[in-house]
């Protein structure tokens, strides 16, 4: 059954917020919303290596092998935006940032 557009971008802003708030599941949800494309999101393979990243610096051996995934389709350039915007992501969430790292 498919999700009205209204719906999906309510969805995609909960899962961000949970990022925000430290969520590792809200990171993974993220990485594989944007290399799949689900829920009216286009596929963005620099986005989900990005959420993908998030989660797997924490230890998600989900995100591992999805990011691992992916990254086969992506070239060099395209992995180095990814990583550059995760550790813009990190500087910008400092609070939780620590958190992951606890």
């Amino acid at each position: 059954m498919a999700i009205s557009q209204k719906s999906a971008d309510f969805l995609l802003q909960s899962r961000l917020a949970d990022a925000d708030a430290g969520s590792i599941e809200a990171l993974f949800e993220l990485g594989v919303t944007y290399s799949t494309g689900r829920e009216g999101v286009g596929i963005d393979l620099i986005e989900a290596h990005k959420w993908f990243n998030l989660a797997a610096l924490n230890g998600d051996t989900r995100s591992q092998a999805c990011r691992a995934d992916i990254s086969i389709e992506m070239t060099a350039r395209e992995i180095a935006e990814a990583q550059r915007q995760a550790r813009a992501w990190l500087g910008c969430h400092a609070t939780e940032a620590r958190r992951f790292a606890a």
